[in-house]
């Protein structure tokens, strides 16, 4: 059940373009005790049918300026690559440590740095 649970979550959190993964891999890291790799690696999976069903709502909703696509695609593409050797290079001490310096820092951004 508390997987369903954190998978719901995840599911909200990604639907509102958010990105699932910033729920689903500390509370799989916290609540299932999953190493920070075995996680964000779940969260990689987990993403593909997520991200597939809010890609259909928000096209139909004319929400994607799809001339930003390519350059995007192109970038996360090569992107995701050195982000994985990088990824397995770390321990998994150092990579839970850097998600979550990563995650303070957006949000004190989303706090503090965005008036608008």
């Amino acid at each position: 059940m508390i997987l369903f649970a954190i998978g719901l979550a995840a599911g909200i959190i990604g639907g509102m373009g958010i990105g699932g993964g910033t729920i689903l891999i500390p509370l799989l890291t916290i609540f299932q005790n999953v190493n920070q790799h075995t996680a964000q690696s779940i969260n990689l999976l987990t993403f593909i049918p997520m991200a597939a069903v809010a890609l259909v709502i928000h096209l139909k909703q004319k929400n994607v300026i799809i001339k930003y696509l390519p350059p995007l695609i192109i970038g996360g593409i090569v992107g995701s690559i050195a982000g994985a050797h990088i990824s397995i290079a770390l321990s998994s001490v150092i990579l839970r440590k850097a998600f979550s310096i990563f995650l303070l820092v957006m949000g004190l951004y989303e706090i503090f740095g965005n008036k608008s």
